[in-house]
C-alpha cells in the first residue's frame, strides 16, 4: 500500500548482479527489459493489465536508507562502491506500459524498462510483483463479472486473502476487472472501491430470536437493510422473519443474503416468498465458494439472484493461482547508443521472448469497433492503415488473415522519461470504466470460458527477421544449450 519500506522487497541477487555491474564497468550500460506473460490464467481467451499505479509509485519513491545499506554491508559480499552508489540512487530511466484495464494477450510487453543496467535490475521483483498480483486477479474478476451477465458482483475475500496487500490490493484489482465493490473497508479508504456490508450469523445469534436480530438491524440500517436469513431454516423461518420485519419498520429498498444450502432451490422459494408479500424490488444476494463455473450454472438452472458475493475463489484466484509475468532481456545500447537485440535461447520454444525495443499496435475494425489483431513492430515501425495488412496466425504460420479498413493504435504509453513521472495516473474509476470498454472491443469468441478463440499476435516481418537471424547466430555458435 506505501513503497516508502520496500527497498528491500528485491529478489538478493537483484544486487549481487548490480555489484557486478559497477565493478565490470557495465553498470551504466542502457538495457531494455520487457515483462509479458506466457499464458492466460484458467485457459481463458485474454489477461487483463493491473498493477501499473503501485509499480510507477514504487519506482518513483525507491531510495535506500542507512539501515538498508548497513544490512547489505553486514552480509560481506558487497563493495563500498556499489553500496556508496545506493545512498544516492534514483531511478533515471524511462519506462512505457500498457495502461491499466487494457485486455492484453501472451508475449505482449505490458511493461518496457529503458534504464542503465543496475536501475533496470533493481526494480525487476517488485514491478513483476505488482503486474503479476494485480492482473492475475482483475483476470479473474473480470471472468466471474461477464459469467454473472449483468448482475452485480462484489468481492468479499479479505478474510481469505494472502496477506493484508493481498487483500486491499486484490480489491483493488477486482474492482478494475469489474466488481461493483468490496468488503474491504481499507481498500475504499485508500483507493476509493466502494465498500459495503451487512451482518454475520453471529449477529442473528445475539439476540433471543431471529426476527428480534432482523427488526433491529433493520431500524439502526433503514437505507441499508441487508438480512442473512439461512442461520436456521432460511425458508421455514429465515425468509419470513426477514419479510416481517420489512413490513414492520416499513422499509421497501431492501435485500436478503444467502450464504449456504443448495443456492439455485432456495433462491427460487425466496423469490415467491418476497413477491407474494409484495417485496418485488427486495434483492437477493447469494454468497459461498462461487466462482465464474457455479455463478454461470446457477443462472442456467434459473436461480432468482440478483448479486453474487464472490469470496476466496476471487481474491486468490484460486483455480489458477500464478499469473506467470516474466522480466526479460530484449535489447542493450552500445557506446554510440545503438540499440543491439538480444535473445534468451531454450530448448522450451515457449520461453523463447521476441527479442528488441519494441512497438505494440493493437488493429480494429473501423466498422465494428472490435479488435481484430494485434502486431509487435520494431520500436521506429508504423503500420500503414491505408493498405491491406496481412497478419500471420500465431499458431499456424500458413493460415493468414489480410485486414482492410482498420486503424492501429499503439497500446504502450511512456510513464516514465529520464526519471520523471510524465504519465497522469487515471483514478479507480476511470480504470474501471476504461477497462470494460477495452473488453467490449473483443469478440465474443475471445471471450467465451471453453476453448476461447485464440486471438492473433503477430510479429512484423522485420522483427521476426530479426528474431530468426538472433536465432540462427546462437545455433551457429552452438548455443543451444542454454537452461529452459
Amino acid at each position: 500500500m506505501t513503497c516508502e519500506k520496500l527497498s528491500m522487497l528485491c529478489d538478493f541477487y537483484e544486487f549481487t548482479m548490480s555489484n557486478g555491474y559497477l565493478k565490470t564497468g557495465m553498470y551504466n550500460r542502457n538495457t531494455y527489459f520487457d515483462v509479458f506473460f506466457r499464458a492466460v490464467p484458467d485457459k481463458g481467451g485474454f489477461a487483463i493489465a493491473a498493477g501499473l499505479e503501485q509499480a510507477a509509485e514504487y519506482i518513483q519513491q525507491l531510495r535506500f536508507s542507512e539501515k538498508d545499506i548497513a544490512f547489505l554491508r553486514s552480509k560481506n559480499i558487497f563493495d563500498e562502491q556499489f553500496l556508496n552508489y545506493l545512498k544516492t540512487f534514483r531511478f533515471t530511466g524511462d519506462v512505457y506500459a500498457i495502461p491499466e484495464g487494457t485486455p492484453v494477450f501472451p508475449n505482449e510487453p505490458i511493461m518496457t524498462v529503458r534504464a542503465p543496467a543496475i536501475e533496470a535490475q533493481i526494480i525487476e521483483t517488485f514491478i513483476l510483483l505488482a503486474l503479476n498480483h494485480q492482473s492475475l486477479i482483475a483476470t479473474k474478476a473480470n471472468r466471474i463479472v461477464r459469467a454473472a451477465q449483468g448482475r452485480a458482483v462484489l468481492e468479499f475475500g479479505s478474510r481469505r486473502a494472502q496477506g493484508g496487500d493481498g487483500a486491499v490490493l486484490g480489491a483493488r484489482a477486482a474492482y478494475i476487472g469489474g466488481c461493483a465493490g468490496t468488503s474491504c473497508t481499507l481498500a475504499d479508504k485508500l483507493y476509493g472501491v466502494p465498500a459495503s456490508g451487512t451482518m454475520a450469523h453471529s449477529w442473528v445469534q445475539m439476540f433471543d430470536s431471529e426476527y428480534e436480530a432482523f427488526k433491529t438491524y433493520c431500524k439502526l440500517y433503514p437505507n441499508n437493510a441487508t438480512l442473512l436469513v439461512d442461520t436456521y431454516n432460511t425458508i421455514q423461518s429465515g425468509v419470513p422473519n426477514a419479510i416481517k420485519a420489512f413490513k414492520n419498520t416499513g422499509i421497501t429498498t431492501c435485500a436478503i443474503r444467502l450464504d449456504s444450502g443448495d443456492i439455485s432451490y432456495l433462491s427460487k422459494e425466496a423469490r415467491k416468498l418476497l413477491d407474494e408479500a409484495g417485496l418485488f424490488d427486495c434483492k437477493i444476494v447469494a454468497s459461498n465458494s462461487l466462482d465464474e463455473h457455479l455463478i454461470t450454472d446457477l443462472i442456467m438452472q434459473g436461480a432468482q439472484i440478483d448479486v453474487f458475493g464472490v469470496g476466496e475463489r476471487l481474491i486468490t484466484a484460486k483455480s489458477d493461482p500464478v499469473f506467470g509475468g516474466v522480466y526479460k532481456l530484449v535489447a542493450v545500447e552500445d557506446d554510440q547508443g545503438a540499440i543491439i537485440p538480444k535473445i534468451k535461447v531454450s530448448e522450451n520454444i515457449t520461453k523463447i521472448p521476441n527479442p528488441h525495443f519494441k512497438e505494440l499496435y493493437r488493429l480494429f475494425d473501423n466498422e465494428r469497433g472490435k479488435a481484430l489483431a494485434d502486431e509487435l513492430c520494431l520500436y521506429n515501425e508504423t503500420i500503414d492503415e491505408t493498405a491491406p495488412h496481412t497478419i500471420f496466425d500465431p499458431n499456424a504460420v500458413w493460415k493468414t488473415k489480410t485486414l482492410t479498413n482498420f486503424t492501429a493504435k499503439a497500446l504502450q504509453v511512456p510513464i516514465f522519461k529520464n526519471g520523471n513521472l510524465v504519465y497522469t495516473l487515471p483514478d479507480i474509476e476511470q480504470i474501471r470504466t476504461y477497462c470494460a470498454e477495452q473488453v467490449d472491443t473483443l469478440w465474443d469468441e475471445v471471450k467465451r470460458f471453453e476453448n476461447p478463440h485464440t486471438y492473433y499476435v503477430d510479429l512484423s516481418q522485420k522483427l521476426w527477421d530479426i528474431k530468426q537471424q538472433l536465432l540462427k547466430a546462437e545455433d551457429d555458435g552452438n548455443c543451444l544449450t542454454a537452461s529452459p
